[in-house]
């Protein structure tokens, strides 16, 4: 079904956001807790790692280049030396922080905020697509699971207490939700719950089940095709990396000393390479 290797054994207190870039040929993912963003370069396997001011947890690219990574405070700028912000997200509420977030087609950026502490209700999923930023859905707990339909008329996002896996139909050329949300999985009772996914070609969603061990694939009517086993207990997002090979993330957030014992890769970044043939989907731009 699929063979799994280390990218990077460096053990994020809890990793996030992986983020391929072709033009670099480089994965991209955060350390939200320890505010790090690391880079594997692929061309030459180096990791590397940027020391961030605050908590950051997800990130996307212009069409010229320049990469844009959500914060705790909002929208900023990389340059590659300096930081300038965009817009500013919930940067007046020091309880809150970034978390989920993935861009739709139309270049609109999807973005989740939470509480630090996951307070219930706390946080919320916002969009932003040139020069405006609109209040999608409010009082959600943790965001996650957001990513897109191919043609871009729906998106996909869990409030992961919920256990339910969302679809929303949404305008191909804004990102914009055009109807009210309905239940695409309901995974009350499962094991682990919903984190990070990722759609691919043919429509199926790629996700990632925090305290399960497994990388889970839905079919576009809400079948799950596939489940993969995991060496670490908590993956939290999936990312492309080109081929049949995608990224997860994990993290040791929350385990006690035997817990990390039992699991003692818990952080560790993975790649999966899978036997079928997939059609992988990068992010496109952000359209500021």
């Amino acid at each position: 079904m699929a063979s799994i290797e280390f990218l990077s054994r460096t053990h994020c207190h809890l990793g996030e956001g992986p983020f391929f870039c072709e033009r670099r040929n480089t994965l991209f993912w955060f350390d939200i807790v320890e505010q790090k963003r690391y880079a594997h370069d692929f061309a030459t396997g180096e990791e590397t790692v940027l020391d961030l001011p605050e908590m950051a947890s997800a990130m996307g690219v212009t069409s010229d280049g320049r990469d844009v990574i959500f914060t705790e405070t909002g929208l900023w700028l990389w340059d590659g030396t300096d930081l300038d912000q965009v817009v500013g997200i919930e940067a007046d509420n020091p309880q809150t922080r970034s978390n989920d977030a993935r861009i739709h087609p139309s270049g609109a950026f999807w973005l989740g905020t939470m509480g630090k502490g996951a307070e219930p209700g706390a946080g919320a999923i916002y969009r932003w697509f040139a020069g405006s930023l609109d209040l999608l859905f409010p009082d959600i707990t943790i965001p996650n699971a957001i990513c897109f339909s191919p043609d871009g008329t729906t998106a996909f996002f869990t409030d992961t207490p919920t256990s339910r896996l969302m679809r929303v139909a949404t305008d191909p050329a804004t990102g914009a939700p055009t109807g009210e949300p309905t239940v695409f999985f309901d995974h009350a009772g499962g094991e682990g719950g919903l984190d990070g996914a990722i759609c691919d070609g043919a429509g199926n969603i790629w996700n990632a089940r925090w305290g399960a061990s497994a990388l889970d694939c839905y079919a576009p009517d809400g079948t799950r095709t596939t489940t993969i086993d995991l060496p670490v207990t908590q993956p939290s997002c999936p990312a492309f990396v080109g081929g049949n090979h995608i990224a997860v993330t994990s993290a040791w957030e929350n385990m006690d000393e035997a817990a990390r014992a039992a699991d003692p890769d818990a952080g560790a970044t993975l790649l999966v390479t899978l036997d079928a043939d997939i059609e992988p989907r990068f992010e496109p731009a952000v359209r500021l």
